[in-house]
């Protein structure tokens, strides 16, 4: 089906003209303007005429984008919770440096457009993308950094301790000793869509040769807010679940385990990153609110880590262990 759709895109172009100038948009789909024109490049090979078609269509709509701002603040309603053992977690943050992940559609004009979701062309950040990344940063935080300097920058014998297994469950590679983490992970929409330009330069001639185009989430700037999103998760351990590896007893006390997370949650947004390409800064933010949620505490928010954790620790002893 998603050929039959290219196909048809590119027979209608042909029908309608043979110029780069954009005469019909299909706004019936999402992704109509990007799928057209980067198939009016490739019918008719003018790359920079319809690039910069597709950067100047993306700038003003950006401005006016109620698709991007209606699902950046779409989250998941955690209200009415139904365990006092689980616990939603929500963080907003504002990007300091662009967010970028590159899109897996079959043809576009821009060598590296963001990712964005299939139904609403919104950038977006997957579930299991912060699941894996947040899971890295809880390593780090727990030494794995110098595990790695040990021994040749080689995960081997790393083994994860019971708070991180009790969060995030086995490996893909574990063949035996089977577990599901006590986390849900959501995805994060983004409200705004920018550019960036790489300029490499010859070190010959010591001027720039080739820009490369990346379509990014956009950091501040002066006069212009950043990107904003919010990452959600929620703590719903399953009743009789083991926190130990060895699952004899309960070695990874929720007290103890969640203001580690909550540490790896603020390391991760602000200084790690989220983004590919973190090697050279991008990714990083600021965090503007946390909130937590739970079934007989309601709603709290702070703009502190351990203020909001202050609160969150009362909520244990009523929950008891699961």
């Amino acid at each position: 089906m998603t050929w039959d759709y290219f196909v048809f895109i590119a027979d209608t172009i042909e029908n309608i003209n043979n110029t780069q100038e954009i005469s019909v948009s299909f706004e019936c789909l999402a992704s109509g303007f990007v799928d057209e024109v980067s198939l009016r490049f490739f019918l008719g090979g003018d790359k920079e005429r319809a690039r910069k078609n597709y950067i100047d269509k993306a700038r003003k709509s950006d401005t006016k984008n109620q698709k991007c701002d209606f699902l950046s603040g779409v989250v998941p309603d955690f209200s009415h919770l139904p365990s006092l053992n689980w616990i939603g977690l929500q963080v907003d943050f504002e990007l300091l440096t662009p967010w970028y992940s590159k899109d897996d559609r079959v043809f576009h004009v821009l060598d590296n457009p963001v990712r964005k979701d299939r139904v609403f062309g919104v950038p977006f950040m997957a579930a299991s993308s912060w699941k894996g990344m947040l899971r890295w940063a809880c390593r780090m935080r727990n030494g794995l950094r110098e595990h790695l300097e040990r021994h040749n920058n080689r995960l081997d014998n790393w083994r994860d301790p019971d708070w991180i297994l009790h969060l995030f469950g086995n490996e893909k590679e574990e063949k035996e000793n089977f577990r599901q983490g006590a986390l849900v992970f959501y995805p994060t929409w983004f409200n705004k869509i920018g550019f960036e330009v790489i300029n490499p330069h010859s070190r010959e001639r010591r001027a720039g040769t080739q820009p490369i185009y990346y379509e990014v989430v956009p950091e501040i700037r002066p006069n212009e807010e950043g990107g904003k999103g919010t990452l959600s998760l929620l703590y719903a351990p399953w009743p009789g679940m083991k926190f130990s590896a060895d699952s004899t007893k309960f070695s990874a006390d929720p007290k103890e385990v969640l203001p580690k997370l909550l540490e790896a949650i603020e390391y991760l947004l602000t200084v790690y990153g989220i983004s590919a390409k973190r090697t050279v800064g991008w990714g990083t933010a600021k965090i503007t609110e946390w909130r937590a949620f739970h079934k007989d505490g309601g709603e709290v928010k702070e703009s502190d880590r351990g203020a909001l954790w202050k609160k969150v620790q009362t909520w244990l002893s009523v929950g008891g262990t699961p």
